[in-house]
């Protein structure tokens, strides 16, 4: 018997309308557009209006997956997220509710910034296990809910958004197949980037947190380093697992963190930077949703066709990485609106 495998079948975003550009920031911290675009790429990005929340986003990039889909029989959702709208309960059922999937099975992953690769590897087991023949993998935050507006190091970078797709149930020779994982992680460096109030370890002292613990910190040299390292690992690994080598990748697509951190993994693995796909310009860091946010952007942009090989990879607080790599699929519809980055 041939085994079954998850193969890409639809693909939808969602970014929340308010538009922060770097110019806008000058007005509140001390930086500049200059500055702000040297080190990380990033002209501007999107921010949830008052009230909005992660499932809002995670509801509307998962409609236009459906839609991309053709609305198939969806047998769970997994949402990958670090920002869900309560410490509980978990935000997939509100998603799956708000899409009128009934009551499918639906549950977070939280990775952080891997979350999407680690949530896209859930739902390929789901299918490969047959719990499910098909499955809505969603990649949602509202990252900029837990940074601080007033931080210099954070505040440019991070922003919001949301990205899905609906894997089904195929054959792992057939356009848009997904074909190797490999997913790792260190906790021994959890303190790279966190944030240290809300969770039980601070919540167990029964005392009211500190304004700055609430907010995300990140040492951000530290995870510039340990990115490209990772990333790479991960990138040539899953590699040689799927036999293929660096010259037949068509399109790398990593989490978009960093114009820098992107350009370094590409240089590391021998991609030239016309295959290494970068929108991060008018997006910012939208952390689990940034790689289903670039392959929409990417599919619209006509960057890919059927049968192209895809590598994506990323890193992220835990501290979390890994890649999948996989090939296009036909005929795969476009539902977003196209989005250029900013002159």
């Amino acid at each position: 018997m041939t085994a079954r495998t998850a193969v890409l079948a639809g693909l939808g975003s969602a970014l929340p309308p308010r538009v922060v550009t770097n110019h806008d920031l000058t007005a509140r911290m001390d930086t500049s557009d200059e500055w702000i675009r040297t080190r990380t790429g990033i002209a501007e990005r999107r921010i949830v209006d008052p009230g909005t929340a992660t499932s809002d986003l995670a509801i509307e990039a998962g409609r236009r997956a459906l839609d991309s889909a053709g609305e198939p029989d969806v047998g769970a959702v997994v949402l990958a997220t670090a920002t869900p709208d309560h410490p509980c309960p978990a935000t997939g059922p509100t998603v799956a509710a708000g899409l009128g999937l009934g009551t499918v099975p639906a549950f977070d992953v939280g990775a952080v910034c891997s979350g999407f690769l680690y949530a896209l590897a859930t739902g390929a087991g789901l299918i490969a296990s047959s719990v499910a023949d098909s499955v809505l993998v969603v990649g949602a935050d509202a990252f900029t809910t837990i940074v601080d507006p007033y931080d210099r190091n954070t505040a440019p970078i991070f922003a919001d958004g949301a990205g899905a797709v609906v894997l089904r149930a195929g054959r792992a020779d057939e356009p848009g197949a997904l074909r190797r994982t490999e997913l790792a992680s260190d906790g021994l460096q959890a303190d790279l980037i966190r944030v240290a109030a809300g969770g039980s370890r601070q919540r167990s002292h029964h005392s009211a947190a500190l304004r700055e613990d609430q907010y995300l910190t990140m040492r951000g040299g530290e995870v510039f380093k340990n990115a490209v390292l990772r990333m790479t690992e991960a990138s040539r690994t899953v590699l040689d697992r799927t036999g293929w080598s660096t010259a037949d990748v068509d399109l790398l697509v990593g989490h978009q963190a960093n114009v820098r951190i992107l350009h370094a993994v590409a240089e590391q693995l021998g991609i030239g930077q016309e295959r290494a796909y970068v929108n991060i310009g008018h997006t910012g860091n939208t952390a689990a949703a940034s790689i289903p946010l670039a392959l929409d952007d990417a599919h619209g942009e006509g960057r890919l066709r059927a049968g192209d090989k895809v590598l994506l990879t990323a890193f992220g607080a835990g501290t979390t990485w890994g890649a999948i790599t996989l090939t296009w699929p036909e005929g795969l519809q476009y539902t977003g609106l196209p989005r250029s980055a900013a002159a």
